[in-house]
């Protein structure tokens, strides 16, 4: 038995998609897809072991050269996987360049049964349908794109199951979860450590608030909650100058 069915996980996912050469200098992440038989065995043996499902993500190959992802997917699909994600660049790509939907495709039309999950840039509801258009996959996966847009989740299945693109929330909205969002990495990590690693996080809701330089800059010092009120406050009074009397963006 895993230790992750023992906590109660409902299924296990295997990260063959992991770019990051630290992780696939030891045969990690993007390196399994280079090592078909050897992964099969693995995930085989795996999904042997527990009686919860095993699903693997992986991207199209480790470069443009060798794109394994089809024959992954059919390999992964005998070896007994519920599900497989797709992130439609390479090894070599990283995180740049743009997302291969034609290479998605590929990868749903080499399984028999098993649903095919597409990522990579999905940044607004749009980019979802025509992911799912293009592509015939059974779903979509939001990585990057909820850094700074928790709201896209509830705004995509409305849009696809309506057709109506809701409005992007206010900056009243964003600065709510913002606080929520960083009470809670205090809560669970205590207010301290919360703080410092609560840097990396706010800089990405600041994408969408407007001018917000002042904003990056102070929230990177930030050591408690004091602080953190003190920029949203001191923010707040400067952007002003770029409102209405409403505060919204000018």
């Amino acid at each position: 038995r895993s230790i992750c069915e023992d906590m109660g996980a409902q299924a296990v996912d295997i990260n063959m998609g992991c770019p990051v050469k630290k992780v696939t200098k030891i045969g990690g992440g993007s390196a399994m897809m280079t090592e078909l038989g050897k992964t099969a065995d693995l995930v085989r043996r795996m999904v042997g072991a527990i009686g919860i499902p095993v699903t693997a993500k992986m991207r199209l190959g480790w470069d443009a050269e060798n794109i394994t992802a089809p024959d992954l997917a059919q390999a992964l699909e005998d070896a007994g996987v519920a599900a497989v994600f797709i992130h439609g660049r390479t090894r070599a790509q990283g995180f740049s360049g743009a997302v291969n939907l034609p290479g998605i495709r590929s990868v749903v039309e080499a399984v028999r049964a098993i649903p095919v999950i597409g990522n990579g840039d999905i940044t607004t509801p749009e980019a979802a349908r025509q992911m799912l258009e293009e592509t015939g996959c059974a779903g979509v996966s939001i990585g990057r794109g909820a850094f700074y847009d928790p709201w896209i989740f509830r705004r995509t299945e409305h849009f696809l199951r309506t057709g109506e693109l809701l409005p992007e929330p206010g900056f009243a909205e964003r600065i709510r979860v913002l606080r929520l969002h960083f009470d809670r990495y205090c809560e669970f990590y205590g207010e301290a450590r919360g703080a410092r690693l609560f840097r990396k996080v706010a800089p990405w809701y600041a994408k969408r608030f407007g001018p917000a330089k002042p904003f990056k800059q102070r929230i990177l010092t930030i050591e408690s909650k004091a602080d953190f009120e003190a920029v949203i406050s001191e923010y707040r009074e400067w952007r002003a100058a770029y409102c209405d009397e409403d505060g919204e963006l000018l």
